[in-house]
């Protein structure tokens, strides 16, 4: 059986295409605000597509994501080199999320 490096960090480090990389204090991928004090962990490839590398983002960004993208759309945008931050779907939760504490948190509907 093959052995497989964990998807999940470690503390404060996580391996990104085999190398160590420190993740200290940092900012979200997705709204670029500070992280607070919890932090989730997404996979900018889907896992369910053979993505390994994952990225900090706060709670309510992963949620967001995930509710106006499926993983096949997730893995599209990966593809093309984008962020899901890029599509207008998001443009109006990325504006209403901006001004919010690190550790703001609601409910996340899927955009209409």
């Amino acid at each position: 059986m093959a052995r497989q490096r964990k998807a999940r960090p470690h503390k404060d480090n996580r391996w990104v295409e085999g190398e160590e990389v420190s993740v200290g204090p940092g900012n979200c991928w997705l709204c670029g605000r500070t992280l607070g004090a919890r932090v989730e962990w997404h996979h900018p490839l889907p896992k369910s597509r053979g993505g390994r590398e994952t990225v900090p983002v706060h709670p309510i960004c992963h949620r967001a994501m995930h509710a106006n993208f499926t993983n096949r759309e997730l893995a599209d945008i990966a593809a093309r080199g984008e962020k899901p931050s890029d599509d207008p779907r998001l443009g109006r939760y990325l504006s209403w999320i901006e001004g919010k504490p690190p550790d703001f948190h609601a409910p996340t509907r899927a955009a209409r």
